[in-house]
């Protein structure tokens, strides 16, 4: 079992960098994979971003790379979404989502657990 919190979401403007954070308890992360969803109104749940737990590899959605960076704390057992150039269509609630996989999958269905989500709001 993975218990997963996020944090950090809040309104910044377009241009703006935010910084967010999913901190894992439970057990250890090694052979899994902490990924990054967001869910705006109206819409599917999209992936955003993963991180290898073991390996410390990334994949990013089309959308966001070169603006999103996916880091990881291992002492913390942290996950650190770093995002910039913020965009109005960025706007949603973010997940955090554990796998227990050794590479990432864009799949919402796979991942097993999954924080409460923070709301982030980008205005034009």
């Amino acid at each position: 079992q993975v218990q997963l919190v996020e944090s950090g979401g809040g309104l910044v403007q377009a241009g703006d960098s935010l910084r967010l954070s999913c901190a894992a308890s439970g057990r250890t992360l090694n052979n899994y994979v902490l990924g990054w969803f967001r869910q705006a109104p109206g819409k599917e749940r999209e992936f955003v971003g993963a991180i290898s737990w073991t390996y410390g590899t990334t994949r990013y959605a089309d959308a966001v790379k070169g603006r999103f960076t996916i880091s990881r704390d291992i002492a913390k057992n942290t996950v650190t979404l770093q995002m910039n150039s913020l965009k109005p269509e960025d706007t949603a609630v973010y997940y955090c989502a554990a796998d227990g996989r050794v590479y990432a999958s864009t799949s919402p269905a796979v991942y097993d657990y999954w924080g409460q989500g923070t709301q982030v709001t980008v205005s034009s």
